[in-house]
Formats: C-alpha cells, structure tokens, sequence
C-alpha cells in the first residue's frame, strides 16, 4: 500500500514487573509496517526494571514515551489494567485512527500492522479486530487454548475510533475484552478475528492469577446482564477450558455473590437485553449448526 493509505496507529501497552518481556514486544512493534505513529507505555506499579527499559527505547524513539503511575500494587483483574490503558489514553490527542490496546508480553509478525490496516480499509464497518495468540510448548509455538475465532484476545485488541468511541470506551472490570466486543455489534459494529497472524504470548493468560479470581470473574458475568442461565454455561464452559471443575463452582459463587449485594451493572438494561439474545442466537447456532 502507498503510504497515504496507512492509516494513523496509537498503542497503549499497560505494564506491571514485565522486564522479560518488554523490550521484545517493542522490538517486534518497530519491525511493523506502517509503524505506529505513537506508543504510550504505562508502567504501574512495577519494582523491576520495566521503566528503565521503556526509558532506553523512548531515547532512540521519539515516539515510544513512559509512564509511571502506582493506581494499586495488589492483583486486580480487568480494573487494573483498564485503568493503566486509561491513563495512558489521556496522553494522546485525537489524531488517530486504529487505537491498539497490547500487552507487554507479545511478539507481533512482521506483517501485524500492514494487515490490521489492509483489513480497516477494505471493510469500514469493522469496529475492532485482532490476531491469535500462540504460546510455546515443547519448543513449538501451539494456539493457546482460550483463543476463539469469535473472540479477539484481550491482549491485542485494535478498536478503530469511531467503534471506541460508541462504546463509551473500556469498562473497569473483569470481562472488560468481551463486553467491548458485545457493545460494539450493539452498536453496529463488527469485529474480526485474522487468524493468519500468529502472535507469540510469552507468558500464558492466567500464569498470573490468583484463587479469587474466578468469584471475580463470576461478579462481572452478574455485572454484565448475563442472567442466571448464560452465566451457568459460561461457567461451564470456562471449567471446561482451564480444565478445573472448581472454576465452575467459583463463577457461580461470585455470581450469586454480585446478585446478593446488587453490585452495581455496567451496561444499560437496553444492552443487557441486546446481548442476551446475541448470546442465545450464537448458542443455538454452534448447537444445531444453523
């Protein structure tokens, strides 16, 4: 593609102790083609030396800047990172037109960003897009077992601006990386999942969580309108995948829990009702093949 054809990436990589895994996610970032034309990282928190890296490539490029914030040194699932991606949003201006939310633990092909904008530009109705994480097992690189062809990964979501600003942007929560997704269709929008780009995950999604999570997690289906029944194959389901039948009871518990207390709902009963039927269509399809 010519240049003039490229559209305008911003990244945000929120980062917390990833001194292993930075400066290779930023290598890989300054391989693409088009480049990104601004990449924030936000160190939260962090008591490695993640800042002093970042702080090595933002001298060789202007455009790589650091930030330092300390929201929270405890583990918060979905609220923590949400709010480090945040507060990096607020550093840029508007001058965008694909903004990129990465964690700091990736390796992106060559090709990442040439197909991300082919893929905006052939299709203006698509809202958000992403590629497939990939992590390694006996020395081979295997497709990580949460990853789903309907589903982009919370790890390497690209929203186009229009899409992100419909959606009133990332809820803090746990789920946060689904809920974007269901608003979006709300909103007309579609997603797409490039299966071609194969994206190593250096370190695999829960290595670094904790036993609460799942009741976290379990609130945030309460949070998001799911209702009792999607809840319950949800839990199922994600039982199924992390192969552990205690995540199933730990969702149900946290669920109950978020019912119990009234937390409080992060979309409208308009979108909960929307997403409820989505959800039912898209079941009995994979169910009955139709």
């Amino acid at each position: 593609m010519k240049n003039k054809e490229n559209l305008r990436f911003y990244v945000i990589i929120p980062a917390h102790n990833e001194e292993a895994y930075i400066a290779k996610t930023l290598d890989s970032l300054l391989l693409q083609n088009p480049l990104p034309k601004k990449i924030i990282v936000v160190d939260d928190h962090s008591t490695d030396r993640t800042a002093a890296i970042v702080q090595e490539f933002s001298k060789n490029f202007d455009f790589v800047k650091l930030i330092q914030i300390e929201s929270s040194d405890k583990h918060l699932p979905g609220s923590k990172v949400v709010h480090a991606f945040n507060e990096g949003l607020k550093q840029l201006d508007q001058n965008f037109d694909i903004l990129c939310k990465f964690d700091a633990d990736l390796i992106f092909p060559k090709n990442y960003f040439k197909e991300l904008n082919r893929a905006f530009r052939e299709n203006p109705q698509l809202g958000m897009a992403g590629g497939f994480c990939y992590i390694e097992k006996n020395n081979q690189w295997e497709l990580e077992n949460l990853t789903d062809k309907f589903h982009i990964r919370g790890a390497l979501k690209a929203y186009r601006k229009a899409c992100f600003e419909a959606i009133g942007g990332l809820k803090p929560a746990m789920g946060w990386d689904t809920l974007d997704e269901l608003l979006a269709q709300y909103h007309g929008w579609e997603i797409n999942t490039l299966s071609q780009l194969k994206v190593k995950h250096l370190r695999p999604t829960g290595a670094t969580y904790k036993h609460k999570d799942p009741l976290i997690f379990g609130e945030a289906l309460y949070r998001m309108r799911y209702g009792f029944f999607i809840s319950l194959l949800t839990s199922a389901k994600m039982a199924w995948l992390k192969k552990d039948r205690k995540v199933f009871f730990n969702y149900m518990k946290g669920y109950f829990s978020a019912k119990r207390n009234k937390s409080g709902f992060l979309i409208s009963s308009e979108e909960g009702k929307w997403i409820r039927n989505y959800r039912w269509r898209n079941m009995r399809k994979k169910l009955f093949k139709i």
